[in-house]
């Protein structure tokens, strides 16, 4: 993987307002799923729009390892011809997931219930990310691991043959656990229920209904009940990835707090249990316009206009976390350079994420120049009113290999009065490998 080589530093500096009109990459989590799911029909699964990060690549790699045939075409379509639910082969050498914890925790759903063993590897980052939480539920299936101490990677896993059906409530808020145990459930007899109190993001739901799983979800006072039944037989689909809210996030905010900005992303997935923070925003005071919305494969999507706006602060209600979790670094930005008090609370996830984030982004934005709190689950930030950060002078940001850390400060960049510089760009090329392209084509519109 690239950021695990020579580090590449860069000063991201004040300038041109953001215009004109781009198109973020594919969602991650959906080109996540598009290659699993493809992976275990029958038949041959097309996607067009997938995210082409590192991550992506990873868990293709790793289902090529185990049996199926997954290419690229000149037009930029991906073509996965599935093995089908149940015939996930031996993998020869340890799956390398570089910086995914995505891939990794839901390809040991898929391997939970096969009967296969398999070695999951990753870079320093990623071995430092406990895995209990997934191997938890995936051991009452009757999955057996090996890990390094505290659960992390190196890990091997046994995949039990047939697994056995179970009845799960999620004890934290996760749509990988919640994913690993559905996806166990594929090829487990019987029906495997995940009991999930807080709603967290459904792409493993409507994706798997989608392919043909014999999935339900039920609610009740505001707990969701899904059930999926075993020994399924998924049916190859055609798929175009929408645009991922995740690194559209940077832009809007971006957008939002440089003056003069007006913006167009293009296609972005708005889905409920995923695009919270753009409500967040408009809470602030953003002006983020949906144009066009529509449907697009049984996700909502639409075009964002974003302009400059004055932003205020607010107390963000931690009930919107799990609709979001992967957006308050950037979030934390934005409350930077708002007029008043930004309170966020409920954001122990976020410890545990490629970095501690909490940390990480307090100590990134307090030299750039913010008024910033950090507590035990949250970060109480007292913005500028609107005017610029101080930025970086003589020091570099500490990134800690992460990318959202990296693109959040890059941003930071742009709205400071001496720009930011941060240790290193190539961790980004995990999740959004154009975004300097991106900027740079924003910037120049």
């Amino acid at each position: 993987m690239s950021h695990a080589n020579t580090p590449t530093p860069r000063r991201f500096q004040p300038g041109a307002p953001l215009t004109g009109r781009i198109a973020v990459p594919g969602d991650k989590s959906i080109s996540h799923r598009s290659l699993m799911f493809g992976a275990l029909a029958v038949g041959r699964t097309t996607a067009k729009g997938l995210l082409e990060g590192e991550d992506v690549m990873a868990t293709a790699a790793a289902l090529r390892a185990m049996g199926a045939a997954i290419v690229r075409s000149d037009d930029g379509t991906w073509i996965i011809d599935g093995v089908g639910v149940g015939g996930l082969l031996q993998p020869e050498t340890a799956l390398e997931m570089g910086n995914s914890g995505t891939s990794t925790r839901l390809l040991m759903g898929l391997v939970a219930s096969h009967g296969v063993t398999a070695t999951f590897t990753g870079d320093a980052s990623l071995s430092k990310r406990p895995m209990g939480r997934v191997t938890e539920p995936l051991s009452l299936m009757g999955a057996d691991f090996t890990s390094s101490p505290g659960g992390r990677l190196p890990l091997t896993m046994r995949g039990a043959h047939p697994a056995v059906p179970i009845e799960y409530r999620l004890p934290v808020a996760s749509a990988q656990v919640k994913s690993a145990v559905l996806i166990a459930g594929l090829n487990t007899p019987g029906v495997t229920r995940v009991i999930e109190p807080v709603a967290t993001r459904d792409h493993t739901e409507r994706m798997l209904t989608g392919f043909g799983a014999d999935l339900s979800v039920e609610e009740i006072d505001g707990t969701r009940i899904i059930d999926i039944r075993g020994e399924a037989e998924l049916k190859p689909q055609d798929i175009i990835v929408p645009g991922d809210p995740s690194s559209a996030a940077f832009f809007v905010v971006a957008a939002l707090l440089v003056p003069g900005s007006d913006l167009i992303v293009a296609n972005v997935g708005l889905n409920p249990t995923r695009a919270a923070l753009f409500d967040v925003l408009r809470a602030m005071g953003g002006s983020i316009e949906e144009l066009d919305r529509r449907d697009v494969g049984g996700e909502p999507v639409a075009d964002l206009r974003v302009r400059h706006s004055e932003l205020s602060g607010i107390e963000v209600d931690p009930a919107v976390a799990p609709a979001m979790i992967d957006e308050f670094p950037v979030l934390f930005v934005a409350a930077s350079l708002a007029r008043g008090r930004t309170v966020t609370t409920g954001l122990d996830e976020l410890r545990v994420k490629e970095s501690d984030r909490l940390a990480a982004m307090a100590e990134a934005l307090t030299l750039a120049g913010a008024n910033i709190e950090e507590r035990e689950d949250g970060l109480v930030i007292e913005g500028t009113g609107g005017e610029p950060l101080r930025g970086t002078s003589g020091e570099r940001v500490t990134t800690h290999l992460d990318h959202r850390i990296a693109m959040s400060m890059a941003v930071a960049g742009l709205a400071s009065r001496d720009g930011v510089e941060i240790d290193d760009t190539s961790p980004i090329a995990t999740s959004f490998p154009t975004f300097e392209a991106l900027l740079a084509q924003a910037l120049a519109a």
